[in-house]
């Protein structure tokens, strides 16, 4: 009898990891910080601010960085779902630079991210629901899917994956704490395991490009248990998050510890 033959070696895609990781960074990390750090009288209420101009960039990049992840998988998608994912991500991202946009106003007017509704002394939070990143996360998974290769082909990851390796961790702990993401990210992690149990069962094994998705939610998880460990006791926070998960926001901690003593502006 023949030998089944192997399949080609599938390559670690390091233009598109290295892309997303930079596209993460620059444009959604980049404009909460933006947000934080820029001086009052740079940004006026009646004009877009320099983080909302990223947040643009972000709308517009985001669906077509998508779309060349799902062209990289080599599962076939149906097109059906393609599309609709990406509509969901162009209206996710649309709602979240609403949102965005509100809450930059409020902080401008001294609304405080540490409190509560009830307690806060301007109105009340505009948060964006995790819904919004219900495709990215969807989209990860389904690129995951096609991410393995037989057990014969198993190798490790390259040195430019370990390289990206935090900083993409990174990027996935600031979505399950500012975007407040956890259930949405543990689940997603949780099917990514049990899909590499099932192909384990069908001699398949992750490829590189599996490999550094797992490393990345599994380092993002070791991130967040370490960042609420650190801010367990703090009572105020507490108070915001009062529920079962407890996962405090970055802004919301810098509000509370580094910007609680600063007077607010006067809204005009």
């Amino acid at each position: 009898a023949e030998e089944e033959p192997v399949p080609s070696r599938p390559r670690f895609h390091l233009d598109l990891w290295l892309g997303f990781t930079a596209h993460s960074w620059i444009l959604d990390v980049g404009r909460t910080l933006l947000t934080l750090v820029l001086p009052e009288d740079w940004t006026p209420l009646n004009r877009p601010g320099a983080a909302e101009y990223l947040h643009f960039l972000f709308n517009i990049s985001t669906p077509l960085l998508l779309l060349r992840m799902l062209e990289r998988t080599p599962r076939a998608l149906p097109p059906t779902a393609v599309h609709l994912g990406i509509i969901a991500v162009v209206m996710g991202t649309s709602l979240h630079l609403t949102a965005d946009s509100v809450t930059r106003r409020l902080l401008l007017i001294g609304y405080q991210l540490h409190l509560s509704v009830r307690e806060n002394p301007v109105m009340r939070s505009l948060q964006p629901p995790s819904l919004v990143f219900v495709p990215l996360f969807l989209v990860l998974f389904l690129f995951f899917g096609g991410c393995f290769r037989h057990r014969r082909q198993e190798d490790r990851m390259p040195a430019a994956a370990w390289l990206l390796l935090v900083p993409s961790a990174a990027y996935y702990w600031y979505l399950v704490t500012e975007g407040q993401t956890f259930i949405l990210f543990i689940f997603t992690f949780f099917a990514m395991t049990a899909t590499v149990m099932r192909q384990r069962r069908r001699g398949l094994v992750p490829d590189a490009n599996g490999l550094f998705m797992l490393y990345s939610f599994s380092a993002a998880l070791v991130l967040v248990a370490v960042w609420v460990a650190f801010l367990w006791s703090d009572g105020v926070l507490r108070k915001k998050h009062p529920g079962l998960i407890y996962v405090p926001q970055p802004r919301a901690v810098y509000t509370l510890h580094l910007r609680q003593d600063q007077p607010a502006p006067s809204g005009s």
